[in-house]
């Protein structure tokens, strides 16, 4: 009876997966926005990966009218606000710890910022 042949041992190098990562920022001031974005895309084109953004979606412009006359007599006068929420998508394609190193940035006050990382992104 012959031994089973004896396989060698190879060392297989792991591919790391690659995934679709997509950052959101949302500010009310758009040259905050803008920098930030300006900042992430140079920090990935650095490190080689592909980016796809920012993305400009439209501007919601939340609006709200009141009466200026706290008793509701006299002329009819209203003031008028509104706040402008703007908003960018970028998209990344790279492992889950490149986007730790991309995203380490010093963010602007009042820019928030949304990282989600989706499944692996098909070649």
């Amino acid at each position: 009876m012959a031994a089973p042949p004896i396989k060698p041992k190879t060392t297989e190098v792991q591919a790391v997966p690659i995934h679709k990562i997509r950052i959101t920022l949302t500010s009310r001031n758009v040259e905050a926005v803008e920098k930030v974005c300006s900042e992430l895309k140079n920090r990935a084109l650095a490190k080689e990966l592909k980016v796809a953004g920012p993305i400009r979606m439209p501007t919601k412009v939340l609006r709200l009218t009141t009466r200026k006359s706290p008793c509701g007599e006299g002329t009819n006068t209203w003031d008028r606000f509104q706040m402008r929420i703007h908003k960018r998508i970028i998209d990344l394609y790279s492992p889950a710890d490149e986007v730790r190193q991309i995203t380490n940035i010093s963010i602007e006050p009042g820019v928030d910022v949304e990282v989600t990382i989706a499944s692996k992104a098909s070649k």
